[in-house]
């Protein structure tokens, strides 16, 4: 994977909507645990989505507005029902 700095950039927006940037890439990362995975997300820079499609995962937001979710290991992201 690699990364440039675009100087232009406008963040995109969670979740998608027509005519609004689009996101660029969707990074789903295993944790043991949900909870403490989000407090390191947090302590490294990301913040919560306002929206939380499903109870099992948490999307994140990278410094620069990139979603990425956070998905509990042994369990595959959607499995469960909201």
């Amino acid at each position: 994977m690699a990364c440039q700095y675009e100087q232009f950039h406008t963040a995109p927006v969670w979740p998608g909507a027509a005519g609004e940037p689009q996101m660029m890439v969707h990074l789903e990362i295993r944790v043991e645990e949900l909870e403490a995975g989000l407090a390191h997300a947090v302590d490294c820079g990301a913040r919560l989505a306002d929206y939380q499609p499903q109870h099992d995962v948490r999307v994140c937001l990278d410094p620069a507005g990139h979603p990425f979710c956070l998905w509990v290991a042994g369990q595959a992201p959607g499995d469960s029902e909201l």
